[in-house]
């Protein structure tokens, strides 16, 4: 007989209200926001900044699962199934058969990237995980403004067809880096989903990559809009999306945590 209470595992995933559309999702994670106060916190520094990327990212991915991937039913001998005929069960797990690419943006997402590809290769089929590498940075301009995001290089593993694209980015800040990226991808065929994994997004960057890449799908820890008016901050995030404002005029993320990709690899250029 099969038990009942698996003949589906539903995961109820813990959101915050907003009104950016269906495809955003603003964790409401106290546990997540506890260690991402200490990555952001100017007293934090190697090799705790790292070992908190290793903690959050870890927790993100299991989320993203979760929600996002696929389920198949399975049948497993337990150890007990030598002496006793109800020794097997029936249960819902992730589809190992999906293929999956992580992408490494080049050098905020490298760590991130390469947490998300060696967890996967736990429970996944490791045939079906690679980790892809993209070379980009900012294009900034007078004042420091940034002006988009260019890609120098690239490795790409193949074909995406039917693949959950992940990009584990720390910071969606103006959205030109996954914009890019998402470009990119797009010449290697039609991807099952895209999915970008961030510790702290901004309104302006949320507006430009759901208005380029509606289909893309966002997961992140924190909204910040901490340059915004009274009005803006005492409102359900996106109802006044037009009006506020979580970058300052180089773009970086108020209050944000300083540039990631400086922090993470204690080089600041």
């Amino acid at each position: 007989m099969i038990d009942s209470q698996y003949d589906q595992i539903k995961y109820q995933l813990s959101e915050q209200k907003h009104a950016y559309g269906k495809n955003v999702h603003l964790l409401s994670n106290p546990l997540l926001h506890s260690h991402l106060a200490r990555l952001c916190s100017v007293d934090t520094h190697q090799p705790v900044i790292n070992e908190l990327v290793q903690t959050i990212y870890s927790s993100l991915l299991q989320i993203v699962v979760n929600q996002e991937f696929p389920q198949k039913k399975v049948i497993t001998a337990s150890r007990m199934s030598t002496s006793h005929p109800e020794g097997y069960f029936e249960s819902p797990v992730i589809d190992p058969e999906t293929p999956v690419a992580c992408v490494n943006l080049a050098r905020a997402g490298t760590y991130p990237s390469h947490i998300c590809y060696q967890s996967l290769n736990y429970f996944m089929n490791p045939t079906l995980v690679r980790q892809d590498h993209i070379s980009i940075a900012r294009k900034t301009g007078a004042n420091d403004k940034v002006l988009g995001s260019e890609v120098s290089g690239h490795k790409i593993g193949g074909k995406i067809n039917d693949a959950i694209v992940l990009i584990p980015d720390p910071m969606g800040a103006t959205g030109g880096t996954v914009i890019e990226t998402v470009n990119l991808y797009q010449q290697y065929g039609n991807a099952k989903k895209y999915i970008a994994i961030h510790c702290i997004v901004t309104p302006e960057y949320l507006k430009r990559v759901t208005q380029t890449h509606p289909d893309l799908i966002i997961y992140a820890i924190r909204l910040d809009r901490g340059l915004s008016n009274e009005k803006v901050l005492k409102s359900i995030p996106g109802t006044f999306w037009n009006e506020e404002r979580g970058l300052n005029n180089q773009d970086y993320i108020v209050p944000g945590g300083g540039g990631f990709g400086e922090i993470m690899n204690n080089a600041f250029v």
